[in-house]
């Protein structure tokens, strides 16, 4: 099996290309997922000439079991609850709100080392392109997409080299389009398609953001 892109910043030329009907639209904006979907939205965001900013996405993890989501937050204040999982361990919203607090620390630390001390780029009222390194479970990116619609996105376009079909599904139902590049029926993960899925670092991501 050979994988599908070199690296993101190949995947990303080849998403932009995909995206060109939305080159030049005014007010357009390219949000990526740090880390990963940083490189791949850089070479969107030059394809489509419109300015790239992040939204920094925090899972809200159960108490005593962290890698069971009960909710996330995101930039701008978002917070979304997974309800099911939260009516079934009795938790009251006193300690939602510890949690989120907790994680809203975390939050704010990676959106300053991402952006500095430049304000998020307004989203109300505006086309914005989700772009991410690729969909497994899709749960960042389905939060991010609620959140674009909390903060008044006009259109949300959520953009990725891959992903899987049932994830793919989901976000269609939260987003108003979803481009995909590639679709393998036997998605494990997003990095078998890549030839190099190298962590992207702090510093990349600074550099691609202009910081």
């Amino acid at each position: 099996m050979s994988a599908s892109f070199p690296d993101r910043a190949a995947a990303g030329e080849r998403l932009g290309l995909a995206l060109e009907r939305y080159r030049h639209m005014a007010g357009l904006l390219v949000l990526a997922l740090p880390r990963g979907g940083v490189p791949v939205g850089a070479e969107v965001a030059k394809a489509l000439s419109a300015p790239l900013d992040v939204l920094v996405v925090r899972k809200l993890g159960a108490p005593g079991h962290s890698e069971l989501a009960v909710g996330a937050i995101a930039s701008g204040g978002v917070r979304v609850v997974n309800h099911a999982v939260v009516q079934a361990l009795r938790l009251d919203e006193a300690t939602l709100d510890r949690i989120a607090a907790k994680e809203s620390v975390e939050r704010a630390r990676r959106e300053s080392l991402c952006r500095g001390d430049r304000p998020p780029l307004d989203v109300a009222g505006r086309t914005v392109v989700l772009v991410d390194d690729g969909v497994a479970t899709g749960a960042t990116a389905l939060v991010a997409a609620r959140a674009l619609r909390h903060l008044g996105a006009a259109r949300v376009v959520v953009a990725v080299p891959v992903g899987a079909e049932d994830s793919l599904a989901r976000l269609r139902e939260a987003a108003d389009e979803v481009v995909c590049l590639f679709t393998p029926p036997d998605l494990v993960s997003v990095g078998q398609w890549y030839d190099d899925f190298s962590q992207t670092t702090d510093a990349e991501v600074q550099a691609l953001l202009g910081n």
